[in-house]
């Protein structure tokens, strides 16, 4: 009986925290008096947060992304150089800057890309997001 009420505390704490990375976190960004939107991102033990970030096309993005504290290593990578988003950027607790100019409307998954090998990929884990261009 001890036993059983142990099991169901800990599927309880897991479930729990894997909810609360699992939702989405919407951020919009807003041109500054620069013209310029900026979010910033933070990694960690297989999210990102914000994991949904909305910005205008032709505009300027800067981006400051790092990793909560931890020996994981953790990435950010969004490739779609047709669109002037093109980055991968090894993700540290120092904040580093990522810039770019979105010139298509669409929706661009941002991930990830780590891997030890015989386990999930980070992205497989959930560690992705959606960077969404609108007019």
């Amino acid at each position: 009986m001890v036993k059983n009420a142990f099991v169901s505390v800990v599927l309880l704490l897991l479930l729990s925290a894997g909810g609360a990375y699992g939702e989405e976190k919407v951020f919009r960004a807003v041109p500054g008096q620069d013209g310029v939107q900026r979010a910033e991102v933070v990694g960690g033990s297989y999210f990102f947060s914000p994991n949904h970030l909305v910005v205008k096309v032709g505009v300027p993005v800067e981006l400051t992304v790092k990793k909560e504290p931890g020996a994981v290593p953790h990435s950010i990578v969004l490739r779609a150089p047709d669109t002037g988003i093109d980055f991968a950027v090894a993700l540290a607790t120092e904040p580093k800057t990522v810039r770019f100019t979105p010139t298509k409307v669409g929706k661009y998954q941002f991930f990830c890309d780590k891997k030890l090998p015989f386990l999930e990929s980070h992205r497989d884990k959930g560690m992705r997001g959606l960077l969404e261009v609108i007019e």
